[in-house]
């Protein structure tokens, strides 16, 4: 291990700006956290009782907090990659507004906080699992598997997919069915997604060592598995409507997405050449997102609705 810890500030860039406050921002990645923060909020607002709004906002704000801590510890480890990568070259620590030591203590004071402050002012088991999903990240994602295994996504998908449970263990204390289905369906979402990213980004992870699936097993396996994994999504994420969880509006819409995500990554398994498959894969990435999205607003909708009218 510490073969690789040293490897990891080999690219490390000293620094040449004094940082501002949009660095700091940048290295707690916002686009991911406000997908955390919004599937966290769709856990707390479906689970069943209720939190005091004070309450609800400092969970919220500590899960966003959290997430944004794994960020910035990801980019401390990763500098060296980072650097290298057309995608991330421009992060903070490669263009030398932050130092890697800098972004280390600020991820390190973050993750100890929002961990603290989740578990004494909300639940324990909600801080509980913050911790887990910082460290799952952290040591399990980016330390372990990331330069290890083609596998690195699948595993360490789950990272992303506990802000869900956490939402719903602050309202109720505990982990419970329908949150694990939550957990799920985004565990199962995150390697079609990210594969047809890494498919028309293959040249950046190949260049720099990360054994991304496409690298190790050629674009041919990646669109099967690809395929398959969207096979497994696409029926599982009908599955909260017959638990309870979701409506009829949910049960449509799951279907009528998951036809369209289903068509698009059919799509991607057949066109396989040049810039016709770079094109069909970004299509399913860039759908992939809204598809994420659209099941978690309408989840959402339907218990604020069925709160209203409670």
């Amino acid at each position: 291990m510490t073969d690789v810890v040293a490897q990891a500030h080999v690219g490390d860039v000293p620094r040449l700006n004094e940082p501002t406050v949009g660095d700091y921002v940048a290295l707690l990645k916002p686009r991911v956290m406000s997908l955390v923060v919004f599937t966290a909020l769709v856990g707390m607002v479906a689970a069943p009782g209720s939190l005091h709004p004070v309450l609800g906002f400092i969970a919220l704000t500590m899960i966003a907090v959290g997430a944004g801590a794994s960020g910035a510890l990801n980019m401390w480890y990763d500098a060296d990659i980072d650097a290298r990568m057309a995608r991330t070259a421009a992060r903070p620590i490669p263009r030398g507004h932050v130092t890697a030591g800098e972004a280390l203590c600020f991820g390190t004071i973050l993750s100890v906080g929002s961990v603290l402050v989740l578990g004494l002012l909300v639940n324990w088991v909600a801080g509980a699992l913050l911790a887990l999903t910082i460290a799952f990240y952290v040591f399990v994602y980016t330390m372990w598997l990331k330069r290890r295994t083609p596998q690195n996504i699948v595993i360490g998908g789950a990272a992303g997919a506990f802000p869900p449970m956490v939402g719903w263990a602050a309202v109720t204390g505990s982990v419970s069915l329908e949150s694990v289905l939550l957990f799920l369906i985004i565990f199962f979402w995150t390697p079609p997604h990210f594969w047809a990213l890494a498919l028309y980004r293959c040249r950046d992870y190949e260049r720099v060592g990360v054994p991304m699936l496409p690298v190790v097993s050629g674009a041919h396996e990646t669109r099967r598995q690809i395929l398959l994994y969207s096979l497994l999504l696409v029926p599982l994420a009908v599955t909260p409507y017959f638990v309870g969880l979701g409506g009829i509006t949910y049960l449509v819409t799951s279907l009528i997405l998951g036809a369209v995500f289903l068509a698009l990554a059919l799509n991607v398994r057949r066109v396989t050449e040049g810039r016709e498959g770079d094109a069909a894969a970004k299509k399913l990435f860039t759908f992939s997102i809204f598809y994420l999205f659209a099941l978690y607003a309408v989840l959402l909708g339907e218990h604020l609705v069925k709160g209203l009218a409670g």
